[in-house]
């Protein structure tokens, strides 16, 4: 049985059982929402009050692995997965921001709106925020202007999804990767984030998330570069 604890019973109608006097539909009294018994929701729950607190891994992997098969259902391939996983990551990546922006020094609490000190928040607060470290490294492509990458050796997100031989391309990092664009796209610096198995001899489970910018946000960095 469910604890009543904490709510406030409404009041009760003193209408009789009959139904021939029961009130019609447009007499009854509209339904209130029911609210904690100290009047305090979440909404006013001090932003920094719980910054330092961390999730056990059990239950991580558990939401993790349900949200893995959740978007699994109706998938015609590794592809349309990944997309899947990238779409439910996204808008985490948008609510984030503010909240990681509010919670930095007041001196350090600005919107990056430059390539670099982008990919700077999210090797680093982002990082941190979600995996309690930094990333382990932030490199520039040699072929593509617009395009760098951000390693990270050991993603948690990996570590307790078991894939079939059959799926082995599939990289269920591509979560974060829906994060780490909607932190992008929040900055207004657009881009495709996707996320690649790297695998090295030393670091066999390594996840590279590639970051494609938009050509106008590549040539508005160049205009800015040589305004300095």
């Amino acid at each position: 049985m469910a604890s009543t604890q904490g709510f406030k019973s409404l009041p009760q109608s003193n209408v009789s059982s009959n139904p021939s006097h029961q009130p019609s539909s447009a007499q009854r009294a509209p339904q209130q929402l029911r609210t904690p018994s100290s009047r305090k929701t979440i909404y006013d729950r001090n932003l920094n009050r719980t910054r330092t607190a961390e999730l056990s891994r059990a239950s991580f992997a558990y939401l993790f692995s349900e949200m893995v098969s959740y978007a699994q259902k109706r998938v015609t391939g590794i592809q349309d997965l990944e997309r899947r996983l990238n779409e439910q990551g996204y808008p985490l990546g948008l609510r984030l921001l503010p909240l990681l922006l509010y919670r930095e020094p007041p001196r350090t609490s600005v919107r990056p709106n430059r390539i670099l000190p982008l990919l700077q928040f999210v090797h680093g607060p982002l990082w941190r925020h979600l995996f309690g470290r930094t990333a382990d490294a932030i490199e520039h492509s040699s072929s593509a202007n617009n395009e760098y990458m951000i390693s990270d050796n050991e993603p948690l997100v990996n570590q307790y999804i078991s894939v079939p031989k059959e799926m082995n391309q599939l990289n269920c990092a591509a979560y974060v990767a829906g994060i780490i664009e909607g932190v992008c796209d929040g900055c207004g610096l657009k881009a495709a984030v996707s996320a690649h198995n790297g695998g090295t001899e030393m670091w066999p489970g390594k996840t590279v998330f590639l970051i494609r910018f938009e050509e106008g946000v590549v040539e508005r960095e160049g205009l800015l570069e040589g305004k300095r």
